[in-house]
């Protein structure tokens, strides 16, 4: 009997947003990610996500904070 994986993964990403740069936190529903820095480009964002992430549902903070 073959079984099929019928959840979604999930990505959490919070933007940190300056003139010069964008700090982006990932995480998973698994995992807790990384943060790394991109320029202050939607693209360069989604061309991170595409490459790393794909087919996962994605929700988004921006100017996320650890002190809410």
């Amino acid at each position: 009997m073959k079984t099929k994986d019928t959840t979604d993964s999930k990505l959490f990403i919070g933007i940190d947003v300056h003139k010069r740069s964008w700090k982006i936190h990932t995480a998973t529903d698994l995992l807790d990610g990384s943060t790394l820095t991109v320029p202050p480009n939607a693209f360069a964002l989604q061309k991170y996500v595409d490459k790393h992430f794909k087919g996962y549902q994605i929700s988004c903070c921006y100017e996320s904070d650890c002190c809410c």
